[in-house]
């Protein structure tokens, strides 16, 4: 299997995902999941300058390939999240933590091994703490919107 072939296959899933979530639950969420992936767009463009991972190719193979994590795996993922959890703080975390393991270490060394990406400054560790740090800070980014939007449907 193609380095390709895994990232079109990594957009293709998490989109096709999408017709099964609410579209209620997509509109609602849409705002924190554009936060996540300007979030995770700024540690791409971090791990140009620090060599956080390489990718080979060209430099539109890079950007294709950390765009098709950004926008179809965190995207799509982080959706799915909250539309399962938010309001459920426990499960939430329980949650972003099996899938930060899944994709720091089982998902990230298969990724390795098919040459879509290799990891150099950026260890399976880090990639797991960033990420599920940034659970956090989306989760308060949306009870935040949540709180807007009310006072605002109240006025």
């Amino acid at each position: 299997m193609t380095p390709t072939l895994i990232r079109l296959a990594t957009v293709l899933i998490s989109w096709i995902s999408l017709i099964f979530l609410p579209r209620k639950s997509f509109y609602k969420y849409l705002p924190v999941s554009i936060f996540t992936s300007v979030l995770v767009l700024i540690v791409c463009a971090l791990s140009i300058p620090y060599k956080f991972w390489v990718i080979k190719g060209n430099k539109t193979t890079k950007i294709l390939n950390d765009l098709s994590f950004v926008f179809g795996s965190f995207f799509a993922g982080t959706l799915w999240i909250f539309h399962l959890t938010f309001g459920k703080f426990k499960q939430y975390v329980a949650l972003n933590l099996i899938a930060n393991i899944l994709l720091s270490y089982p998902l990230s060394y298969i990724f390795q091994k098919f040459k879509v990406y290799k990891l150099v400054n950026f260890k399976s560790k880090h990639v797991f703490l960033t990420y599920f740090s940034f659970s956090f800070l989306i989760y308060g980014y949306q009870m935040l919107l949540n709180r807007c939007f009310s006072f605002y449907s109240k006025l």
